[in-house]
């Protein structure tokens, strides 16, 4: 059988919710803005397909740089590398 490769590949777990979260997120969420140079929590909400990170950066924190139309610019440490990363505010929490 052919290798599949996409983006949600081995992501069973990562990607689904609990019993009593599942249904609709609260609109807080979806609204919520953060400034530049925020430190910023990626937590996937895999009920919202659009403007979701890529799995490998979900439980990751990042700095905001910017905004692109509803998204946030991040930057956020991939090992040694520091990677750019945009994300809707649906999948980002604060952090304290």
């Amino acid at each position: 059988m052919a290798h599949h490769h996409g983006m949600r590949k081995k992501t069973r777990d990562k990607l689904s919710k609990a019993v009593r979260a599942r249904g609709i997120s609260p609109v807080v969420r979806a609204i919520q803005e953060f400034e530049p140079g925020a430190r910023v929590h990626v937590l996937i909400d895999p009920s919202i397909h659009k403007g979701m990170p890529h799995p490998r950066f979900h439980g990751r924190t990042g700095e905001v740089v910017g905004k692109r139309g509803r998204a946030f610019v991040l930057k956020v440490a991939d090992g040694d590398a520091t990677k750019t990363l945009i994300a809707l505010p649906e999948h980002l929490i604060a952090q304290k």
